[in-house]
């Protein structure tokens, strides 16, 4: 199926097309049309999938022919409201509806704290159609009289169990308080533990539901390798990988903003680009590390889980995980950051004699023993010792490949829109249980 034949209207498909996406994703196929409907919608899908064009796209339209019978009588308001947990993520909404609404005649803003209010206040005096926020700024400035939330029209939770895990969960509540009763409602989940589902059921009305992949799975097409390794040599060793594999980029993820520092000194120590993104870091900071990744000035962006939320990157080909994570299903999430929308992957992991236990509990949710690497001169024999069993091997992805290799050859995210025929399989947060950087911004 082409984007064509969901009935969007020519300056959306346009807009589409000089994005290079032809082929929607199973989530883009099968939301577009119910949107479109005007029915509210309950999506359990996760970031990758394609989930931000699956309701950006349909609202942009929605907008426009709003706009064209009832022609707008005075200043803008807001008629669509996104809310979502995290900056990153915010920014990239707003960008998505920037891109796919480029040729109508609509406004869009993102509003989130850590930084001044007064060009995002100057932005909502001059009117704004769309408004893609966090909680936390989106109340105050509702406190402050700023914003109205009595016109919107469509209003989406993004990441909603992301938003429990945040402790964001009152502010939302908050929020729909303050949202007109006649509004198209379209909530989206990674998973659906007990208190989301309580609070889907109590802002959606009859709703259509979509999922797309199963819950804590991994993609096929991200070759998955793990490395014993004494905690001391893990730099050794990710230097060592820097110059096998000859990697461009790469994505690092460690567990606390204190560890993700160091590792970006260390980097640097030996001429290696890098930089840190994390929740002690300025918003301006954080975006200017990441726009220095995605430009490839940096070779190295070194992330905590919560700042790396919601980073979409395209060609990112290699993500190493440092440090384990200490909740199993935070790898998953790690992981998919690479091997999006069909392209290839590859996700090495480091594990020390303090991490196997996460390894461990990684091995029992993903159904699968990672591939080991011990080819290398950093190899831990007592660490990896003894093996794991009791998880029936399943084949690896990306040809089965036990030793990190990858291909040099992916593509980009249009080949990526183009070629997608199937969600990525990525996972969310677990509920309940509390992580090392749990609480950053």
């Amino acid at each position: 199926m082409s984007f064509e034949q969901l009935g969007l209207i020519e300056p959306v498909l346009k807009a589409l097309k000089d994005e290079g996406y032809t082929n929607p994703t199973p989530i883009q196929q099968q939301s577009i049309p119910l949107v479109l409907e005007k029915r509210d919608l309950l999506g359990c899908a996760q970031t990758g999938t394609g989930k931000t064009a699956a309701f950006a796209i349909p609202l942009l339209q929605l907008l426009q022919q709003d706009q064209q019978t009832a022609p707008r009588k005075g200043q803008r308001t807001i008629k669509a409201l996104i809310l979502t947990p995290t900056r990153e993520l915010a920014i990239q909404i707003q960008e998505s509806f920037a891109a796919y609404g480029k040729y109508l005649d609509l406004k869009h803003l993102v509003i989130f704290g850590g930084v001044s209010q007064h060009g995002q206040t100057e932005a909502l005096r001059r009117g704004v159609d769309i408004l893609v926020a966090t909680p936390g700024r989106l109340l105050d400035l509702i406190n402050q009289a700023h914003i109205s939330l009595k016109d919107i029209k469509f209003f989406v939770l993004d990441e909603a169990d992301r938003m429990l895990d945040m402790g964001f969960v009152h502010d939302v509540k908050r929020v729909i308080t303050k949202l007109p009763d006649n509004r198209q409602t379209l909530f989206f989940s990674a998973t659906m533990p007990p208190e989301i589902q309580t609070l889907a059921n109590a802002i959606l009305r009859n709703p259509s539901k979509v999922e797309v992949t199963p819950v804590s799975s991994t993609a096929d097409t991200i070759t998955q390798s793990v490395y014993f390794v004494g905690k001391q040599d893990k730099r050794g060793l990710l230097l060592h990988l820097l110059k096998e594999h000859d990697i461009k980029t790469v994505l690092v993820f460690t567990r606390t903003k204190h560890g993700a520092d160091k590792v970006v000194k260390d980097l640097q120590k030996v001429n290696i680009t890098a930089e840190a993104i994390h929740g002690n870091k300025s918003q301006n900071a954080r975006q200017r590390a990441l726009s220095n990744f995605k430009s490839q000035q940096t070779r190295v962006l070194v992330a905590t889980d919560i700042a790396a939320r919601g980073i979409d990157i395209d060609q990112l080909t290699h993500v190493i995980n440092y440090e384990l994570p200490n909740v199993p299903e935070t790898y998953v999430h790690r992981i998919g950051r690479t091997g999006r929308a069909g392209a290839d992957g590859a996700a090495f992991s480091f594990c020390d004699a303090e991490e196997k236990t996460y390894l461990r509990d990684i091995h029992k949710l993903i159904a699968r023993n990672i591939p080991v690497v011990d080819s290398h001169p950093f190899h831990d024999s007592e660490v990896a010792a003894p093996t794991f069993r009791g998880i029936p091997p399943k084949p690896q992805g990306g040809g089965g490949r036990s030793n990190g290799g990858f291909s040099n050859n992916r593509p980009g995210r249009n080949n990526q829109q183009r070629n997608s025929s199937s969600g990525q399989q990525r996972s969310s947060q677990p509920r309940n249980r509390q992580t090392s950087s749990r609480y950053e911004n």
